[in-house]
Order: structure tokens, then C-alpha cells, then sequence
């Protein structure tokens, strides 16, 4: 039977760790790639292009500052803005996760790692990859000097719309609930958001509600204490924290349990957050923007969704067929920043 992934390349200075992570990870892979140091990843990583970088936040013995993580964290980045790193961190390392997230990882995880968590988050980084691999779309998520060009593309009406709609938005505090079919760009429409945002230069942390399931999604979104349950061996800061100074975007909020809706309603409107078994609140500054597949008169659905939404301001990401006009520049598009085999075949999806 074959793997969900092609290949993920695991880069610690640990044996163990690297013993450990191939064992787990050729559940997903085809190919789980091993280096030891810095230079050895950064070829390994130019040769087979990895679906996932896990990597450690710090190499010599005895450091702390996650400088080379972080530092090699850059360069991947810079030879392949696509590329979706999850940094391993240490157990109290969370200054150093939230770091990496603002640098450009696509998400963190903390040794001694829980196995499931491991997977999850490493699945949803590779689907992620595959997406903006098929979308021609690079990741954004580096702070920058000038505002980032928006990554939507299209001039038909219907795009215009959307871009006056994020154009006015974006500077204002106001969470979001963004609308739309599979496949519309809800995620490029929340990108935009957060880069024309006065949060751009912090974080964006995405949650995919759809990915994590239903006995992680607590302690993905607030976190938990070492003993919180049995497999919280350590503190643990969850994506909501994570967010701070910059924006959360939650991923198909139409996903989230019915019994977890009100806590989350709670600590977005109080702007605090209470991990999983403390009994301590963190204050946390984030704009929330959210998005589901759902219809409006569904979210209304009392069994499916809570009664009150925790976004602001909606807007629809317009259904494909009513962006024809865009196809041309969508295409040209797909012909200057993808690689050869890519502008072929995302090129031929756009002429469908």
C-alpha cells in the first residue's frame, strides 16, 4: 500500500532522535531522509525536494538559543520559499517556537514528542506543501521591511470585489469569517488579510480543524501542562499562544466539535487562553480570521454550530466558475513562478 507523502527529511544532530523519527515517519513517506548537520541538509533538501523538513532548533552541544536552527531555517527557506519546515523544539522552548513561526516554519513541536501529535503535524505540513505546490503559491509568513504583494490573483469582477473587500478590511482589528466551495482560495484570501494587516509582521498560524482530530484539537488550540493526561510529558503552548502579535486563522471552523466551540467562543472574547490542566489564564493579543465550506444558513444549524460566531465581518471567496475573466492572468502567472512540470499542469487545470 503506498505512503500518503514522497519524502520527509529529518535533520537533528541526535541518533536517537533521527532512529526514532524515520521509524514513526515511514507511515506517511515513501522516503524519510536523515541528516546530522547543517550542510548535509541543505544539499539532501536541494536534491529530493522534501514534502517536510522536521527540523531541531539547536545543534551544539549544550545551546539553547536555537541560533543555527534558526539560522538553517533561513537558508532552507531561501533556496525553497515552498518548503514546510516543523521545527523540533526543546520542552520549555516556547520563545523559540513562536520564533520560528514568525521566520517562516509552517509549525513546532516539542521533544519528547507524543507520536499521534508527531503525525498529525507533519500531515498537515506535507498537505500543506502539496496545496501550494499545485497552487503555484509560495508561503508568506516572513516579516518584511514592504508590504508583501498580495498572493490572489485575477482582475474579473468578482475578484475586484474581493480585493476592495480585503483592501478595507485588512487594517482594521476585525476578525473575519471568509466563505467559500472547496478549492476558492479561502487561505490565499486570509493571507492577503494578514499581509495588508497591521500584524504583518507577526505570526500567521494556521489551523487546519479538519486535520486534527477530535481528542487533539484541545489541546492543539490552548495548550496543556506537563501531566494534563498521559501523554503530556511536557508544557506545551498551543496555536492560539502561538498567534500572539499577529494573526490565528482558523481553517474550516465548521469542523470544530459542538462541545469545544464555547471555550474557544470564551477565549476569544476575553483575549485569554487557559491550557489544558492549569488553572492559569495567558492574556493573548491575535486578530482571528476564520474559514469554512459551509454555507451561512448551515452555520446557523444550532447542532452544528454554536450560536454566536466568533468573527466580526464575513466575506464569500467567489466559486470559480465566476472568475473567467482571471483565467488568463492566472495562467501567466502559473507560467513565470512555477517549475516546468508544474506550469504544464497547473496551466492545464486553469484552461479547464
Amino acid at each position: 500500500m503506498g505512503r500518503e507523502f514522497g519524502s520527509c527529511l529529518v535533520v537533528d544532530d541526535d541518533e536517537d532522535i533521527l532512529t526514532a523519527a524515520s521509524l514513526l515517519l515511514r507511515q506517511l513517506f515513501e522516503r524519510v531522509l536523515t541528516a546530522s548537520v547543517p550542510e548535509a541538509a541543505l544539499a539532501l533538501a536541494a536534491e529530493t525536494k522534501p514534502d517536510v523538513v522536521l527540523l531541531d532548533a539547536n545543534f551544539a552541544r549544550g545551546a539553547t538559543d536555537a541560533a543555527e536552527g534558526l539560522a538553517l531555517l533561513r537558508r532552507f527557506l531561501e533556496e525553497d520559499p515552498d518548503c514546510a519546515i516543523v521545527m523540533i523544539t526543546a520542552h520549555a522552548g516556547v520563545a523559540v517556537a513562536v520564533e520560528a513561526m514568525r521566520h517562516g516554519a509552517t509549525d513546532f513541536v516539542s521533544k519528547p514528542w507524543s507520536n499521534e501529535r508527531l503525525l498529525t503535524i507533519v500531515r498537515t505540513a506535507a498537505a500543506l506543501r502539496r496545496s501550494r505546490r499545485s497552487a503555484g503559491v509560495a508561503p508568506r509568513l516572513q516579516a518584511t521591511s514592504k508590504p508583501a504583494a498580495s498572493p490572489l490573483i485575477g482582475s474579473s469582477p468578482a475578484m475586484a470585489r474581493v480585493h476592495s473587500l480585503i483592501g478595507r478590511t485588512a487594517p482594521t482589528e476585525a476578525n473575519v469569517l471568509i466563505l467559500g466551495e472547496n478549492g476558492t482560495g479561502k487561505e490565499l484570501a486570509a493571507r492577503a488579510l494578514h499581509q495588508q494587516s497591521r500584524r504583518a509582521k507577526g505570526p500567521m498560524v494556521t489551523v487546519d480543524l479538519g486535520a486534527i482530530t477530535a481528542e487533539l484539537i484541545d489541546s492543539e488550540l490552548f495548550g496543556h501542562v506537563k501531566g494534563a493526561f498521559t501523554d503530556a510529558r511536557a508544557d506545551r503552548m498551543g496555536r492560539i499562544e502561538a498567534a500572539n502579535g499577529g494573526t490565528l486563522f482558523l481553517d474550516e471552523i465548521g469542523n470544530l466539535p459542538l462541545h469545544l466551540q464555547p471555550k474557544l467562543l470564551t477565549a476569544l472574547e476575553q483575549r485569554r487562553v487557559t491550557p489544558v490542566g492549569s488553572n492559569r489564564a495567558v492574556p493573548v493579543d491575535i486578530r482571528v480570521v476564520a474559514a469554512t465550506n459551509l454555507s451561512a444558513a448551515m452555520l446557523k444549524d444550532e447542532r452544528r454550530f454554536f450560536g454566536r460566531t466568533c468573527c466580526s465581518g464575513s466575506t464569500r471567496s467567489n466559486s470559480n466558475c465566476r472568475r473567467c475573466a482571471s483565467v488568463p492572468r492566472t495562467c501567466r502567472s502559473c507560467l513565470t513562478t512555477s517549475s516546468p512540470i508544474m506550469r504544464s499542469a497547473t496551466a492545464a487545470r486553469c484552461l479547464r
